[in-house]
């Protein structure tokens, strides 16, 4: 008779859990899914906070002017060495020679997004953008040059 009062007991237990289970199941069921649709919908609902640190940019104006003044702070103070100027000196129209910007590279490959480069930049010539959807299948890709071609520093 203990027997049958067991299995009574272990059948009835078996059923609450089940029961709490499905309880369960059943609520988060009917709760409001909020489950993002990334490739599809990642203009419209995906919200990027403005200050996430995806990649470096140069930000130029609608005339193609930037305000890299080719000081060479940042290349100097990046821990990685993952940002390299190229400059060369030129005259201006005084005679006088000033360091001219040619080529700015980044490697968004090796950068850890310290940011140290942007605060170190005494023009606020370079700035982290939110753009995240940086994979690419060749590392050569990564490798980015941030002035556009003939682009000047701005007056």
């Amino acid at each position: 008779m203990s027997t049958l009062k067991e299995y009574l007991e272990g059948y009835a237990g078996g059923i609450k859990s089940l029961l709490v289970g499905m309880r369960t199941s059943m609520k988060v069921f009917c709760q409001k899914k909020v489950t993002e649709q990334y490739p599809e919908n990642r203009h419209t609902t995906l919200h990027i906070a403005e200050r996430h640190r995806a990649m470096l940019v140069m930000p130029h104006d609608e005339e193609n002017h930037h305000h890299c003044i080719a000081c060479g702070l940042c290349q100097m103070n990046c821990p990685n060495g993952t940002i390299r100027l190229t400059t060369e000196m030129q005259e201006d129209g005084e005679g006088k020679k000033k360091k001219v910007l040619v080529k700015y590279e980044y490697n968004l490959g090796s950068c850890m997004f310290c940011e140290v480069c942007v605060n170190v930049c005494p023009q606020h010539a370079i700035r982290f953008s939110n753009e995240f959807e940086n994979a690419v299948f060749e590392k050569e890709k990564l490798l980015l040059t941030l002035n556009h071609k003939g682009s000047s520093l701005a007056k």
